[in-house]
């Protein structure tokens, strides 16, 4: 999901979702799930062997790091112990921003490049192309993982169980519905399982049915293939792009997502710790700030919201520890707030003529949102010039497009920070206003409810799911709320 270079802020969706480009962030690892809402399907169960201990696991995984060349500061501890979720790593001695936690060399990426069918996953490339960009890395991964001597074992055996991954994917639909209703995640997470499935049966059920020397039948299964797709979309890391070839006019295809040892031990926070720096030998896991001794090192992987956490890696921040956090309003939610206003066809007509001209400038889409993020408008430009087209009057807009059309159009100067909301034109913070109500209406609870379910008693009676769903409503309905009061 983007890295610190690639900090670039998603616009919403999943990198599954056949609308969103591929855009990878530096992951972490799943908390772990509530076991009483999981059911395990495991044929190939990644995590300690039957019979082997956290720390024999850990132990193995460190013995390939010194062999494969992955050096780890010896201030640097991988464990399970203090850290808040799984497998992550705790500093043994206090560090200093600056200094360097581990060095991953790049033969110790696994990618298809480095898997060891990478000569026919190069060979058929041409056949593996996708919306996702995923598949040869999910082929790599699924040969590896069936090969009893796969060099890469001790690696994944410090990878989570693959049938227990909490993404929002494999909740039950109705669960899903009624826990997440207006997050935006359950539809979402319908795009990701439609593109899965088509992915699959396309490419690569027909590639390994095609080289069935080479993969066994365990791991032809539509439902493995979900649950390692699902652990690429939080576990993988995508390079960013080498913007130094200006003379290139052609545009560049998103670099395939990697598996990176060590660097996907590290769990994630806002106000992270530690960065990944890539560079054309190793990457770097650097420390941002000062560790204290026996503190947990964090990554990050760029400005996500709650929904984006919960939809693409299975979890959430409490709030308010995400300042990150963000609302979405859907554009044609605005759309709809503004023909609630139109008191005749003739009207209604023209905002529709509107919406279409704001369409052909490229501000709203129907599948569009506006986010609204804790402290700014992170699409201000779309946002400011739909309240503007939406509410001048007639003859200003004829003659505003007119000058569009004729190419004539003038930078906008306009601006919209939270700060200056309640400066707006009276029209535009009612159609604002409008439009956060409608949003409100999209959840199945209110933000009062949610407020005495975070009761700390009460919170700890709800399940790991129910509590994730909650962070993520309630950061949600907290930027919308402030919204309302701004318009008022």
């Amino acid at each position: 999901m983007a890295t610190p270079a690639k900090c670039a802020r998603p616009s919403g969706g999943s990198p599954l979702a056949a609308s969103c480009p591929v855009l990878r962030v530096t992951r972490t690892p799943l908390p772990l799930p509530d076991p009483g809402h999981v059911t395990c399907f495991s044929p190939l169960a990644a995590g300690p062997s039957s019979g082997e201990s956290d720390g024999d696991a850990v132990a193995g995984f460190l013995r390939w790091c010194a062999e494969v060349g992955l050096e780890l500061s010896p201030k640097v501890e991988v464990t399970r112990q203090g850290t808040v979720a799984r497998y992550g790593m705790i500093a043994r001695e206090s560090v200093q921003p600056g200094e360097l936690l581990f060095a991953v060399p790049r033969n110790a990426l696994l990618s298809p490049h480095t898997c060891s069918i990478s000569g026919l996953l190069e060979r058929e490339r041409g056949a593996l192309q996708s919306l996702s960009g995923w598949v040869p890395l999910l082929l790599g991964l699924l040969h590896e993982l069936q090969a009893p001597a796969s060099p890469w074992s001790p690696y994944f055996a410090l990878w989570p169980e693959l049938g227990r991954l909490e993404h929002p994917m494999f909740w039950p639909e109705e669960e899903r519905l009624r826990l997440l209703k207006g997050t935006g995640i359950p539809e979402a997470v319908e795009k990701d399982l439609v593109n899965i499935r088509r992915e699959y049966y396309s490419i690569a059920l027909p590639f390994m049915e095609a080289h069935s020397d080479l993969f066994s039948p365990t791991v032809r299964s539509l439902e493995l293939y979900h649950q390692l797709a699902a652990l690429v979309m939080a576990y993988s890391f995508q390079e960013p792009l080498d913007d130094d070839d200006d003379d290139d006019d052609e545009e560049k295809e998103p670099n395939s997502p990697l598996m990176v040892p060590a660097a996907d031990i590290l769990n994630h926070i806002a106000n992270h710790n530690a960065n990944l720096e890539y560079s054309t030998d190793c990457l770097r896991m650097v420390a941002t700030q000062p560790i204290p001794k026996g503190h947990e090192i964090f990554n990050t992987y760029g400005k996500m919201a709650n929904w984006q956490l919960l939809h693409m890696y299975g979890f959430a921040e409490p709030y308010p520890d995400n300042t990150e956090d963000t609302a979405d309003i859907q554009m044609v939610t605005v759309r709809d707030a503004a023909l609630q206003g139109a008191k005749d066809e003739a009207k209604r007509l023209l905002l529709h003529e509107r919406w279409d001209f704001l369409c052909k400038l490229e501000m709203v889409g129907e599948e569009g949102a506006f986010v609204i993020g804790c402290e700014e408008v992170l699409t201000e430009e779309e946002l400011v010039t739909t309240l503007k087209v939406l509410c001048m009057p007639a003859e200003e807009f004829r003659e505003y497009k007119d000058q569009a059309e004729r190419g004539e159009e003038e930078r906008e100067e306009d601006s919209l920070t939270i700060a200056n909301i309640p400066n707006l034109q009276l029209s535009w913070r009612q159609l604002l206003r409008d439009s956060v109500l409608l949003t409100l209406q999209t959840y199945t609870t209110d933000l009062k409810t949610d407020q005495d379910l975070l009761n700390k008693e009460v919170y700890a009676k709800l399940s790991w799911r129910e509590q994730q769903a909650l962070q993520v409503r309630y950061g949600q309905k907290i930027i919308l709320h402030r919204l309302l009061e701004l318009t008022s």
